[in-house]
């Protein structure tokens, strides 16, 4: 079976239940969805190629300066606008992580250094890749929580990256993009170590399950990069409706919440489920999980019409490796049974 280099990919089967992308179990806030409905007569004229007005209300979200703040189509878009705009001879990436960082780097002609994380301590990331920056390296990409382990990047290495990107003038990338989803989430954001080395990521893809949307933006620590990055790539980065939805969904804030209380409840009760199958299940704070298994679980899910995320294609992963979101309690269940009844026979 071909695995697919992303979850999501729902088009080449029929797929009832869809474990393999992170998306919000909510769903589309109502308030997105009606600014799409009634924005359908704007959509004939071309899009801010700016922003001007998501970046206003993005800034009083953010509490950011907006000059400091470029939106692009999806999280995606901005890593390799980012990579096209920094032009990096040496960047380090840690190893499992998202594939984007790696490929936009690798198309851009970047001599790659892999951090590899161990199954030994849940994939944590320790403080063993601060020896690796020095001046040699140009860039580095984060990932808090990381795709796909789930784990949150320690606040003294965040704080250590920042200070040493700084002083051998390197860009430090930290992608949040799943970080609303934890609760404590505002408390161990790059934010906190802010500085003029420094880029995080965020996306409304997510935490607003607005993947067809296609709406990220980043935070810069100068705006000069974030100049260079608005330059860079097409005019037209984002569409007339992903800014009307990205604009009503900034006022969404019960919703975030909400949605971070469900998914700790749900992925301990999933993380528990897990481990009664017998599975080595790794330790996450996102929402999504990380397990082994060693039958092919995914090819007898897709039997049940369920889909999970193949993670041997991960660089640092191998056969084995699987990756499932955390929806809700009837959802999950439902995986679970199916689960049972694949190991059953």
């Amino acid at each position: 079976m071909m695995i697919s280099e992303h979850g999501g990919d729902i088009y080449s089967r029929e797929i009832k239940l869809d474990f393999s992308a992170n998306l919000n179990p909510f769903g589309m806030p109502e308030s997105v969805k009606n600014a799409l409905i009634n924005s359908v007569s704007e959509w004939e004229k071309y899009p801010d190629p700016f922003c001007v007005k998501l970046c206003q209300k993005l800034s009083e979200y953010e509490k950011y300066p907006a000059e400091k703040i470029v939106c692009g189509n999806g999280a995606a878009d901005l890593i390799y606008r980012l990579v096209k705009a920094v032009n990096p001879k040496r960047a380090v990436v840690i190893a499992p992580t998202f594939s984007e960082y790696e490929k936009a780097l690798s198309e851009n002609g970047t001599e790659i250094v892999r951090y590899h994380l161990s199954d030994k301590n849940d994939f944590s990331i320790d403080k063993g890749i601060l020896n690796v920056l020095d001046g040699s390296i140009d860039m580095l990409f984060l990932c808090s929580p990381n795709n796909p382990t789930g784990q949150l990047v320690p606040e003294d290495i965040l704080k250590t990256a920042a200070e040493k990107c700084l002083e051998n003038n390197m860009i430090l990338v930290c992608d949040e993009c799943f970080l609303p989803f934890v609760q404590t989430g505002k408390n161990i954001s790059m934010r906190e170590f802010m500085n003029g080395n420094a880029v995080i990521l965020n996306a409304f893809t997510k935490i607003f399950s607005m993947a067809g949307i296609r709406l990220g933006y980043a935070l810069f620590g100068n705006s000069e990069l974030a100049e260079r990055v608005q330059k860079t790539g097409q005019y037209w980065s984002v569409s007339t409706p992903a800014q009307l939805a990205g604009i009503a969904a900034v006022s969404e804030k019960s919703y975030v919440i909400k949605t971070a209380q469900l998914i700790k409840i749900e992925r301990e009760f999933l993380t528990a489920q897990l481990q009664e199958f017998g599975f080595m299940v790794f330790k996450s704070e996102a929402n999504f999980i990380l397990f082994r298994c060693d039958l092919p679980l995914d090819e007898r899910l897709l039997r049940e019409k369920i889909a999970i995320r193949n993670c041997s294609n991960y660089e640092g992963l191998s056969d084995g490796y699987f990756r499932i979101a955390v929806r809700d309690h009837e959802e999950n269940t439902m995986l679970i049974e199916a689960i049972g009844r694949c190991l059953n026979g």
